[in-house]
């Protein structure tokens, strides 16, 4: 059977238009040999959101934006092709949200907790997470605060930081170097003395450790020293005075003596007159004495032959 060239024209031009369509569809990611589910969410505002953006869970990819109408209440449809077969919850929250700082969106399910799974053509819960730029937005308005408010504090600085006030500064530093200098030569004297006093503590302990280990020792020699101590004490004291008693018994006998006039002693303190014979006899002999010294040509003579008589003395 011949075929006319205008069925084979016809023929290939439906399969052109066939292939464009399934092409576009794909290009647009529209898988048109699976099947697919379509539920729908009205938004007050989409911001930015197009067709053919992604419908994630947990990052995954379950379907995509089929398509957008403005409704009569000036609201946004959104039309949403699932593709996956997951059953969805019916309180399902679809959110708006940005994939990237460049402004791309996708809309996010937020699997709800509902035991009653979401049918072709149901309503899901909208809502939209705020843009990163509004989320910045606070942030940049305190910053440009903070930035003012440094802009004044460093033009205070500048007013402040006068070649004048720099030198005192520089001075203050020196002083402040100068004075760590000399905190650092005392911590190193004073970690010497306390090396000192390590070896001190170590050498006490050393002694304590020595009395510690001849505690028994030292408490029997102080015993027998106490017991030793306690006899010298008790046979001296008892002799001393005995000895004392019998000294001033006799001190008392001579006082008494001496007071009565008995023996020379005696006679001295009571005889005013054999005392003042006394004074008399040594007042002449010192007379003499002083007279000898001065002429002893009157009480000596000597001769040098010894021939001749004594003669009486020259009166």
């Amino acid at each position: 059977m011949k075929i006319a060239n205008e069925t084979k024209i016809g023929i290939l031009t439906a399969f052109a238009i066939t292939c464009l369509i399934l092409g576009y569809n794909f290009l647009r990611g529209n898988d048109v040999f699976s099947n697919s589910r379509d539920f729908y969410t009205i938004y007050d505002r989409v911001e930015g959101l197009t067709a053919s953006k992604p419908v994630l869970v947990n990052g995954f990819q379950i379907g995509r934006v089929k398509k957008m109408e403005l409704t009569p209440d000036h609201k946004v449809k959104a039309i949403f092709d699932i593709t996956s077969n997951l059953q969805i919850p019916k309180n399902t929250i679809a959110r708006i949200t940005s994939t990237d700082l460049l402004g791309g969106k996708a809309v996010v399910f937020v699997l709800g907790d509902s035991k009653e799974m979401a049918h072709e053509g149901d309503q899901f819960v909208p809502d939209v997470e705020q843009s990163i730029t509004e989320t910045l937005s606070p942030i940049k308005d305190k910053a440009a605060v903070v930035m003012i408010k440094v802009d004044s504090m460093l033009s205070s600085i500048n007013n402040i930081l006068n070649p004048e006030f720099q030198r005192n500064i520089n001075k203050s530093m020196n002083s402040i170097a100068h004075s760590l200098k000399n905190v650092e030569a005392v911590s190193g004297n004073l970690n010497s003395q306390m090396d000192r006093l390590g070896i001190i503590m170590k050498n006490i302990e050393a002694i304590t450790a020595n009395f510690k280990n001849n505690n028994q020792r030292i408490n029997n020699i102080m015993a027998n020293l106490d017991k030793v101590t306690d006899q010298v004490a008790k046979a001296n004291l008892q002799e001393t005075l005995l000895n004392a008693s019998k000294s001033l018994a006799n001190v008392n006998s001579i006082l008494a003596k001496i007071q009565n006039g008995e023996g020379t002693l005696g006679l001295l303190l009571n005889d005013k007159g054999l005392y003042d014979n006394l004074n008399k006899s040594a007042a002449d002999l010192d007379k003499l004495m002083i007279d000898l010294k001065e002429n002893p040509k009157r009480y000596v003579r000597f001769s040098v032959f010894g021939g001749g008589k004594d003669k009486k003395p020259s009166e």
